[in-house]
């Protein structure tokens, strides 16, 4: 019995190791995912004691003297034990967990975002109440100790939205919009990904979660109203010729486009294709001239035609937008 408990904690070491405090349910951040911790604790907890019990009856029946249980005795112990001690135990464990299940009232006052799941990037619209609607991608702020609503969508594929610390995952089904209510309460960057296999560059299909305090949610969200504040460059004339401005907006600066990312203010995020690069110049440039090297099955297509040069030229210009 002891090996075998020493096997298991081994066994378990692993998975452990591949915790961390940005992405994990035992590191949560949102109401929501702390009753999802809280409610696991405890049905360990009960699981655990089931668990004891049943090892702990199956030891008295094999140590036991021979004649020393009846078979009335032998029946009283099984219902107690295997049949009403249990049943306790488990409707116990329903009353305490079934709350929780209780959907979060959303007020009209309330922050509402709309997040689209795509091969493979996440386009975020923040929409506050009496407000302008801002669009901006790869990233989801949120205010903390404020009710969010957030409506999922996707316009391709089944996509699955999954912040293991925020709250629990929910798929996304073109012609569907699904709705998670979320309260952030700690302040911090954290991380989310896609769940749901939906492509080559499903693995590589993230975002950054960045849960600001009230006042400075608003300042950011004023701050992406505003258009780019753009100088003419040889970067912004070859954004344009290689017609990068035919899938991606620039508020400000040409056409709104609505195929790929915004890159309003593109400079000031953390990451670079939906998660997976930080945001360095040298990674800008290699992405610009090749998506697909960093995520198979991209849909942004690759310029193999672009010197070295330009590619520079461009991702100054991109990390110029702030």
């Amino acid at each position: 019995m002891r090996k075998a408990i020493f096997l298991s904690v081994g066994a378990c070491l692993p998975l452990l190791a591949g915790c961390n405090r940005h992405q994990s349910t035992l590191a949560p951040f949102g109401e929501e995912a702390d009753k999802v911790l809280s409610i696991t604790i405890v049905l360990v907890i009960g699981a655990i004691i089931l668990a004891g019990g049943l090892a702990l009856l199956m030891r008295h029946a094999m140590r036991a003297p021979e004649g020393r249980l009846t078979h009335q005795g032998g029946m009283k112990l099984v219902l107690w034990l295997g049949g009403i001690g249990p049943s306790i135990l488990l409707l116990g464990l329903l009353l305490y967990a079934l709350p929780a299940m209780r959907p979060r009232e959303v007020a009209n006052s309330d922050l509402r975002i709309g997040v689209e799941g795509e091969q493979f990037w996440w386009r975020v619209r923040y929409a506050p109440p009496g407000g302008s609607v801002v669009e901006t991608a790869n990233e989801l702020r949120l205010p903390v100790g404020r009710t969010v609503e957030l409506s999922l969508r996707s316009p391709d594929v089944i996509h699955s939205f999954w912040v293991p610390g925020l709250a629990g995952k929910m798929d996304m089904i073109p012609g569907r919009t699904n709705r998670l209510v979320v309260r952030a309460t700690k302040a911090g960057t954290y991380r989310g990904v896609c769940a749901e296999f939906c492509g080559l560059g499903h693995a590589l299909m993230a975002f950054d979660v960045i849960a600001m305090e009230p006042a400075a949610f608003e300042r950011w969200l004023a701050g992406q109203r505003k258009p780019a504040v753009v100088t003419a460059s040889p970067g912004a004339r070859l954004f344009a010729s290689y017609g990068c401005s035919g899938c991606h907006s620039v508020r400000g600066v040409g056409p709104v486009a609505k195929i790929g990312p915004d890159l309003t203010h593109f400079g000031s995020r953390p990451t670079l294709a939906a998660g997976v690069l930080p945001m360095t110049h040298a990674n800008i440039a290699g992405f610009v001239r090749d998506p697909g090297k960093t995520k198979p099955g991209v849909r942004m297509p690759a310029f193999p035609q672009m010197s070295a040069a330009e590619a520079d030229q461009i991702a100054s210009y991109l990390q110029g937008l702030k």
